[in-house]
């Protein structure tokens, strides 16, 4: 949660999905709630590609540019990156679950 440049509340959301074939997904939107739809639209893709690294390092990069903001706002940043070890587990019950 954040302030936009008119000082109202905006929400900020990065995620990573796993696609078919293989591809991981980093995207980022935001306000996601005042939207029609809970599909991603093609402009939130930061990152896709095939290596679940490559996507951890997009998408830690992309929380990182918005704790800045929140700090120089002033604002409490208190996040967690995402990591490997997070990740793995979602995939796998994902993946052996189906």
């Amino acid at each position: 949660m954040g302030i936009d440049d008119s000082g109202a509340e905006e929400r900020i959301v990065i995620w990573l999905e796993r696609r078919p074939g293989a591809l991981w997904v980093v995207g980022r939107s935001v306000n996601p709630h005042l939207r029609d739809s809970d599909e991603p639209r093609p402009e939130d893709v930061i990152f896709e590609g095939y290596e679940l690294e490559d996507a951890l390092v997009h998408a830690n990069e992309a929380l990182e540019d918005e704790v800045e903001v929140l700090e120089a706002d002033g604002l409490d940043a208190t996040v967690r990156p995402f990591t490997r070890k997070e990740i793995l587990p979602l995939l796998e019950r994902w993946f052996f679950n189906r």
